[in-house]
């Protein structure tokens, strides 16, 4: 994917997984510890995660594109490194956010059929509590060190701490 409205898709998209993996994760850990919000927000959330997963690698397959458009440096390279890994911080959420949909969805069934991860047991209950809060400290945490290299990429030696002499929207000769 290439640009949008004429601007690198890239630094469209980016902002939808840097917003919605993050809460992705912070849903995660709700909806693992209180099950008031599990019966109404697992299903919603299994369903953002997922599309987390998908818009990942169409965010960073934009951002292999718009890698080859600038010019190269250290902190370039540092962030496409970094970026490579949101797929293995969007996965593990979307694992659990669907595991834990689908405790809930075993739980509430009344039909007596067979279930497989139905609420039976306080130590599974406790596992994947402490699965979601560790795999949602990991989403957030890489979401942040991705992000702040990208800013650092893209800003390093592109401002100036002191205002410019023009005032806001003028030009010389304005």
């Amino acid at each position: 994917m290439g640009a949008i409205n004429g601007l690198p898709a890239h630094i469209l998209l980016v902002h939808a997984v840097v917003v919605l993996l993050p809460l992705a994760a912070l849903l995660l850990m709700l909806t693992a510890i209180w099950p008031t919000l599990r019966s109404r927000l697992a299903g919603p959330n299994a369903i953002l995660s997922v599309l987390v997963v998908v818009l990942v690698p169409v965010t960073t397959s934009a951002g292999e594109w718009l890698e080859h458009r600038v010019t190269e440096s250290a902190l370039l390279r540092d962030h496409t490194e970094l970026g490579d890994t949101a797929i293995w911080a969007a996965l593990p959420v979307a694992v659990l956010a669907i595991a834990i949909w689908w405790r809930q969805r075993e739980a509430g069934d009344t039909t007596g059929r067979r279930t497989y991860l139905a609420a039976g047991s306080a130590a599974v209950t406790r596992i994947v509590i402490a699965l979601a809060v560790v795999i949602a400290g990991f989403a957030v945490y890489d979401t942040y060190r991705i992000g702040d290299s990208g800013a650092k990429a893209s800003w390093t030696g592109n401002f100036s701490s002191t205002p410019s002499q023009h005032g806001p929207g003028q030009r010389d000769g304005d």
